[in-house]
């Protein structure tokens, strides 16, 4: 496997894999990264649809891009991912999965359509004061340590920064800006997360940070992601004859390690409560998703708060299968999974889904968002944060297109909430977010959009319906970790088995995005197979000099370098530099780019 850049190999067809009609394929898991393996397999490995085998535990594919309806409590949403024009393992993919609504157009040019007809951004993106604008008025307010220290981790290597956290390496000053506001809020990290992931996150995106206070970077699907785009990828596959099997539980796959050389020779599952077992040979490929944030969620509905009773720390179907995997190791090649797993109260947030059609919750929800949600376009543009929510919950919630569902009512609207912290009391409601019915979830938001207090009660009873999801690892990916903590995508050695999703590793690209899960299925199958075409590398937009002084112009709120605070030895130095590049192409740069006038 190789990565390449471009549209000689982006456009190019590979030829067949050799000897790719003997070999089978098993893949554990039907999230993004399992359903991109086998679009993989059948697009450009040309393996029969036939020999592919999906293996899914639950009775529904797509992993944690989930959706759906319980005719008895509600919508369900565990929670969805913003995407970028440069998804480029993504793109390459929904170019040729034709959609299930729109006749012989792509999931890819419907997506395109839809978002340059209706683009994103927000007209609000946090409020105070019960309902108030916050008035962030695209700001970041980065003090000069903190821009300094955001500087530093940029240029940071990874190796300086394994097992740090964010707080080991930025100021105190910097939780206070409105920088760390739409970070944390929009990306879900926290104070004690991975100082290695944030770096990753701001040199994949620094293209974006001019459209980070608004959102106008980002893309959404017009459904919910479940049916915009798992469910188009799983009618692929079956066209193309790729077998899919739900109820099937994998506790482990052996491996035998001789003198380095990796074999996966058995796979062991559970179906029907019977323990049975897969022979494998080296023409079997598997494809293990090792670790799920959204493993061993918990449910609640309108009247009843989730049952936490069954989370014990550290175990769920996919660590345990990821841990009976790295017992085998005899070194460090399948990973640490204990490093992600072992901390739920560092790693859980919650989510909830609440249904309404009622005007006047409707009405104070344009109040906010300026726009009508019935419209079908773009509502609030991405998360809206409750400021006065920080130290409680630190509640956010957002409306996408609607409907978000295509069974939902035409006159209903769905309302999708989040909360970083469930273990403190809310503003309204005196109690932990995981203690709460969905009744009381609603309150807590209707109470922060400004809804009259006497009316608050009746309306989350008899005016929304709630639902709830807690779930206690969806951040685990962002625990501080090393660089052997994540197994490689293909191990060392590895002869006919792969790790897959977001806890595997593959340089450059970000977890918690659509993106990172596919490009591991698309470098697993690429590797396995020899498929001799580019992978398309991560954008390098780090690398661009146009977009980093680009960046810098507005992570300094747009100002000109001699507005900013400088004391007399920077002036004087910057008073050279400027010299020094006058009437060459980099005083260009720095006039395009809005830093000098």
């Amino acid at each position: 496997m190789y990565y390449s850049s471009g549209t000689y190999e982006a456009f190019a067809h590979p030829e067949k894999p050799e000897g790719v009609e003997k070999k089978s394929a098993y893949i554990i898991g039907t999230g993004l990264a399992g359903l991109t393996a086998a679009f993989y397999l059948v697009r450009d490995g040309q393996m029969p649809g036939n020999h592919i085998h999906l293996l899914e535990k639950l009775e529904l594919a797509g992993g944690s891009c989930d959706g759906y309806k319980d005719v008895h409590k509600g919508f369900y949403m565990r929670g969805g991912r913003e995407m970028d024009n440069h998804f480029e393992i993504m793109w390459d993919v929904f170019r040729d999965v034709p959609s299930i609504e729109t006749p012989n157009v792509s999931v890819l040019d419907e997506y395109y359509w839809l978002n340059k007809h209706d683009p994103n951004y927000s007209l609000c993106r946090a409020t105070v004061n019960k309902g108030e604008d916050a008035h962030t008025d695209k700001l970041f307010k980065l003090d000069k340590d903190s821009a300094m220290a955001l500087s530093q981790l940029f240029i940071t290597p990874e190796a300086n920064l394994e097992d740090k956290k964010i707080s080991d390496v930025l100021p105190e000053s910097f939780w206070e800006t409105n920088f760390w506001l739409y970070w944390q809020t929009m990306f879900a990290f926290q104070k004690w997360s991975s100082a290695l992931e944030m770096k990753r996150y701001l040199c994949r995106y620094v293209h974006h940070i001019d459209g980070l206070p608004d959102f106008s970077a980002l893309r959404f699907t017009k459904y919910n992601q479940y049916e915009s785009m798992i469910l188009p990828l799983i009618e692929y596959l079956k066209k193309h004859d790729v077998d899919v099997q739900f109820g099937m539980n994998v506790k482990n796959v052996i491996i035998e390690d001789v003198d380095g050389k990796k074999t996966a020779k058995e796979l062991i599952y559970v179906k029907d409560n019977k323990e049975q077992s897969i022979p494998l040979t080296a023409d079997d490929l598997v494809f293990i998703t090792n670790g799920c944030c959204t493993d061993t969620s918990c449910y609640g509905d309108q009247t009843h708060a989730p049952d936490l009773s069954g989370i014990v720390n550290g175990q769920g179907e996919s660590w345990d299968l990821w841990k009976n995997i790295a017992k085998q190791a005899k070194h460090d090649e399948y990973g640490h999974p204990d490093v992600f797993c072992s901390d739920t109260e560092a790693t859980n947030w919650m989510s909830a889904t609440v249904e309404t059609s009622n005007e006047d919750i409707i009405q104070h929800i344009m109040n906010i968002c300026k726009r009508d949600p019935r419209a079908g376009k773009v509502t609030t543009g991405g998360i809206v944060t409750v400021k006065d929510s920080v130290n409680n919950w630190f509640l956010s919630w957002t409306i996408n297109r609607q409907p978000q569902f295509r069974s939902q009512n035409k006159d209903t609207v769905l309302v999708w909430l989040y909360a970083l912290h469930t273990d403190t009391e809310g503003n309204y409601i005196k109690k932990a977010m995981r203690d709460c019915t969905g009744e009381e979830i609603c309150q807590e938001w209707l109470y922060h959009i400004g809804m009259d207090e006497s009316k608050i009660k009746d309306y989350s009873e008899n005016a929304c319906n709630t639902t709830t999801c807690f779930m206690p690892y969806i951040n685990a990916f962002f625990q501080p970790r090393k660089n052997v903590d994540r197994p490689k995508v293909v191990p060392e050695g590895a002869v006919n088995f792969a790790f897959i999703g977001q806890f595997a590793e593959t340089p450059r690209d970000t977890i918690f995005t659509t993106e990172y899960s596919m490009r591991t299925g698309m470098e697993s199958v690429y590797t396995l197979l020899n498929v001799d075409r580019g992978v398309p590398e991560v954008w390098g937009s780090q690398y661009d000099i146009r977009e980093l002084l680009r960046a810098a112009y507005y992570a300094v709120d747009k100002k000109k370098i001699n507005e900013l605070p400088l004391n007399f030895k920077e002036k004087m130095l910057l008073k050279t530099v400027l010299k020094n590049v006058e009437g060459t192409d980099l005083e260009l740069l720095l006039r395009d780019t809005g830093l000098i006038e």
